[in-house]
C-alpha cells in the first residue's frame, strides 16, 4: 500500500504560501490514491528540538544507551519510521533569511545517520526509492538572471544533504516565488509575475499528485 508523509514547517498558520501548496497537493493525491496511508507531520507547531550530543550518539548508534530520553529516543524512532514506510514525502518549505527553517533542520538532524547514507560508489541506500516534493515559498525571487541570484541557499543544500541520505532519486522542487509581491508597496510591479508563478504551481503539483 502506497502512503504519503505530508510535512509543513512553515510558523505562519494563516495566509501561509507554503501550507497552501503542501495541503492541495496532499489532497489531489489523496484523492488519486483513496485506499493509500496518510502521515502528517507540523514542524512549525510542534518543532522537533535541537539535537543533543545524546541525541545525535543515539541517531549514529541506536544500538547502545547514550543517556538519552525515552522522550527524545521515541521522537527519533517516529521520525525515521515515518520517512522510512513512505513511499511519497512533500515538504513545505519556507525561505527564511535565504535558507530552511531550523525546523527543517531539526528534523534532518534526525535522519542523517550511517544507517541511511548511501555507501561510497553505491547508486542507492536504505532510503531510496521514494517520490520526494519540495514545496518552497520566497518572498522575491532567485531565478537566474535576477539580482539575487545565487542567494538561494534553499534548494543547494537541500538537494545535498537528501542526496545523502538516497532522497534525490526521484526530488522534485516547486517554487513560489515573489510571495512578498502582493503585500509590499515597493513590489507591487512584480505582482503580476508572483501570481504566475504561484498558479505554476499548483498546475505542477497536480501533475505530481498522479
Amino acid at each position: 500500500m502506497s502512503s504519503l508523509l505530508h510535512i509543513d514547517a512553515s510558523i505562519r498558520t494563516e495566509g501561509s504560501t507554503s501550507r497552501q501548496l503542501t495541503s492541495y497537493f496532499a489532497t489531489q493525491w489523496r484523492q488519486n490514491h483513496p485506499d493509500a496511508d496518510y502521515v502528517y507531520r507540523d514542524l512549525g507547531a510542534q518543532p522537533i528540538p535541537h539535537i543533543t550530543h545524546a541525541v545525535r550518539e543515539y541517531v549514529l548508534d541506536p544500538s547502545r544507551d547514550h543517556g538519552q530520553t525515552a522522550d527524545e529516543q521515541a521522537l527519533v524512532d517516529a521520525v525515521t519510521a515515518e520517512v522510512r514506510d513512505a513511499d511519497t514525502i512533500v515538504l513545505g518549505v519556507p525561505m527564511y533569511n535565504y535558507t530552511i527553517p531550523s525546523s527543517i533542520k531539526a528534523w534532518i538532524d534526525l535522519l542523517v545517520s550511517p544507517a541511511h547514507m548511501v555507501p561510497p560508489g553505491a547508486e542507492s541506500g536504505a532510503l531510496s526509492g521514494k517520490s520526494v516534493i519540495v514545496v518552497t515559498a520566497r518572498g522575491g525571487s532567485y531565478a537566474p538572471g535576477t539580482p539575487r541570484e545565487g542567494w538561494d541557499y534553499q534548494e543547494a543544500y537541500l538537494r545535498a544533504v537528501l542526496s545523502s541520505i538516497g532522497l534525490a532519486d526521484d526530488l522534485t522542487f516547486v517554487h513560489a516565488e515573489l510571495t512578498l509581491a502582493a503585500i509590499v508597496p515597493a513590489m507591487a510591479a512584480l505582482k503580476p509575475l508572483g501570481e504566475k508563478s504561484l498558479a505554476t504551481a499548483h498546475e505542477t503539483l497536480k501533475k505530481l499528485s498522479v
